[in-house]
């Protein structure tokens, strides 16, 4: 067994190329994994540039110096955002407390629904489960219980201090990173071995591919939202804005997001109408909203993007994701197409040479 061992480490390994690039891997892979808190300014400025360097990019061809470009596109991007945080985030934040407000009396009319199903199948549903059921429910739907989740949440993730980190470094990060490009990949390069070619070669193969994966990621988050929300809003389905914000990031989540976010919006139309047309109208239409952008959408906006089987997409979203959380659940399919570039620019084992007498 230890000569088997052996033998596969010397021939997988004796590539010092292979040896350097599984070294800086795991360097990146660790320093994310253990520092991402402290870093993730850093981090989040680095994604950032690394999508607004296009257009900083067009601009340089046309003669404008990248002073002026990386200012002119961070501009351009914190107005987006802005209009985002006041325009729509507002809306979305009535909504959602007033869906939380509503809940407790959609519980009680789920739970005159299913006792009329008990006394009319009750071979089918037990009464003391429904009882039990409900009073859980009830708990997990408590106000001062939702009350106390949002205080955590707003205590871990939005404190005033980490808002004015955010919105003071990341853009300063942001413009100097996209200013002096080429400057920081310079200097960063004595931190990194010199027998590199083979880890440039994957950088090479992938650099493309997460770019065309984060446009593409944006523009479907941004197609699937708006057509929901205008498909909701002519539905008139209560919290038309939220769910199609909803169903519009749920697409970060390949094949489990659309999954969960059926729920909410299945309850929302059964809550608002009943089991009749409407609601078979607002299933219909949003199974093919959903239909139109896994077979239309994703393969016009990711054609260029490594074809990974769907058993390895869940996995990739599982184990990323239980990694790095929102930033590994976006990352999930650039960081496997990472690991399969890796895998097959990897030196192949040298055969041993055969005996020139054998099979004479």
């Amino acid at each position: 067994m230890l000569d088997f061992v052996a033998r596969w480490y010397k021939d997988r390994f004796s590539d010092p190329q292979a040896v350097t690039l599984m070294f800086i891997l795991l360097g990146l892979a660790a320093l994310i994994y253990f520092g991402g808190g402290l870093l993730a300014p850093l981090l989040v400025a680095l994604v950032l540039a690394f999508l607004l360097e296009w257009p900083v990019a067009q601009m340089s061809r046309i003669g404008i110096n990248r002073t002026t470009g990386a200012s002119l596109v961070l501009v351009l991007f914190i107005a987006l955002v802005l209009m985002m945080a006041f325009g729509l985030f507002p809306s979305l934040w009535r909504q959602g407390l007033a869906l939380i407000g509503e809940l407790p009396n959609m519980l009680d009319k789920g739970m005159l629904y299913l006792g009329s199903l008990v006394e009319k199948y009750p071979q089918f549903v037990n009464a003391e489960q429904l009882q039990t059921l409900q009073s859980e429910l009830k708990r997990m739907l408590d106000t001062q219980h939702l009350l106390d989740i949002g205080k955590q949440l707003l205590g871990y993730s939005a404190s005033l201090l980490v808002l004015m980190v955010y919105a003071i470094l990341v853009p300063l990060l942001v413009f100097f990173f996209l200013k002096d490009k080429e400057q920081l990949i310079r200097g960063s390069k004595r931190f990194f071995p010199s027998n590199r070619e083979l880890a440039r070669k994957v950088w090479s193969e992938m650099n493309q591919q997460i770019f065309n994966y984060i446009r593409g990621k944006v523009i479907e988050i941004v197609i699937v939202g708006v057509a929901s929300y205008i498909f909701f809003a002519l539905m008139g389905l209560r919290y038309s804005a939220l769910l199609g914000v909803l169903t519009g990031f749920s697409v970060l989540i390949p094949y489990v997001g659309a999954t969960l976010v059926t729920l909410p919006i299945a309850l929302v139309g059964f809550f608002q109408w009943g089991f009749n047309a409407d609601f078979g109208y607002l299933m219909l239409g949003y199974g093919i909203i959903q239909a139109l952008d896994g077979n239309v959408l994703v393969p016009v906006l990711f054609s260029d993007a490594v074809d990974l089987h769907p058993v390895i997409i869940i996995a990739a979203v599982l184990v990323f994701g239980g990694l790095w959380g929102f930033w590994g659940v976006f990352f999930a399919i650039p960081l496997a197409s990472l690991v399969k570039a890796v895998i097959n620019a990897w030196p192949a084992s040298v055969p041993a040479k055969m005996d020139l007498g054998e099979g004479i």
